[in-house]
């Protein structure tokens, strides 16, 4: 019997012709594609124009003037960032916040990663992911208002708690050299559940078999962790810093509730600082100039951060 599938006599199976598409025809499909894919992006790009680049050009341009909502803005310059590198409050504002984030960055990214690595080992309950991200769901205003009353140093929970364990009492958010730190503290607390929900998701890509074969050699969970987890999470490690990084950089609502319109110069951070110069004293002008100043800022670091760590290279080959 005669087998369609075979080349004459010879019993060898032909190979399957494929039907070769027209380049005309894969041109406008590929642009039927681009069409459909411009439509889901155009929301976020208006959103993006109107909401972000927009007020970013303006604050630009308004930082070249003498603006303060009463009467029309009006040229001045460099008159507001000559002004500026002569502040005192600006420059404490600005070293208040990188204490901030280096307690806060640093707190919260060992927490996440130790977070990330029990999950990993310990447990895959989706009851306690729930459970550790929950802070993070709380408003930065509640949690605030919580931690004052659990900080107070006459009733509240932690001092009490010291007193029983015969330990003196701490002043927290009223004490100058604590200040800050409780700042950074409470925040990490807030933060720490979801960075360790992200890193934990980074090392689910980690391909197993790499940790079996390790143990099979006699690695401990410490060699697994330096030599395998910490290289090949480094992309995913990078880019949760650098956010994180971002928005430490913008710490404003803990210590706006906290400490009202009179915080101490230990905790008066930049935002804060921006937000007093623009809607107490009415120089939109020159927190503008500051404002830009801080998006420089963060923008270096953020590319410095990305280009120390390597974010756009993997150690996974």
């Amino acid at each position: 019997m005669h087998d369609d599938n075979t080349d004459g006599g010879s019993g060898m199976t032909a190979t399957p012709v494929l039907p070769v598409v027209p380049v005309a025809h894969r041109r406008r499909s590929l642009r039927q594609d681009g069409r459909v894919a411009m439509l889901f992006i155009l929301p976020m790009g208006i959103g993006l124009v109107v909401f972000y680049l927009i007020p970013l050009l303006r604050g630009v341009y308004n930082s070249f003037t003498n603006y303060n909502i009463l009467k029309p803005p009006q040229f001045a310059g460099l008159a507001n960032y000559d002004a500026l590198i002569h502040d005192r409050m600006f420059w404490n504002a600005l070293k208040v916040t990188c204490e901030y984030v280096l307690v806060n960055i640093s707190t919260q990214m060992i927490g996440g990663l130790l977070i990330a690595v029990l999950l990993d080992r310990l447990t895959r309950s989706v009851i306690i992911r729930c459970a550790v991200v929950f802070p993070w769901l709380v408003p930065n205003v509640a949690v605030a208002t919580i931690s004052l009353l659990m900080l107070d140093r006459t009733v509240g929970f932690i001092n009490q708690a010291l007193t029983d364990f015969n330990l003196p009492a701490q002043y927290f958010y009223q004490s100058p050299h604590q200040a800050i730190i409780t700042v950074a503290l409470v925040n990490t607390w807030r933060n720490v559940g979801y960075t360790g929900l992200l890193l934990y998701a980074g090392i689910q890509v980690i391909p197993k078999y790499l940790y079996d074969s390790a143990r099979i050699d006699g690695a401990n969970e410490w060699r697994l962790f330096r030599h395998i987890t910490m290289p090949l999470l480094r992309p995913v490690f990078a880019l949760v810093m650098t956010v994180a990084v971002i928005g430490s950089f913008q710490i404003y609502d803990t210590v706006a509730v906290v400490y009202g319109s009179q915080p101490l110069v230990q905790v008066n951070v930049i935002y804060y600082y921006i937000y007093t110069v623009a809607f107490n004293q009415s120089r939109m002008g020159y927190a503008s100039a500051m404002a830009v100043v801080l998006l420089v800022i963060i923008a270096a670091c953020t590319f410095a951060q990305l280009r120390l760590l390597r974010a756009s290279q993997s150690d996974f080959t």
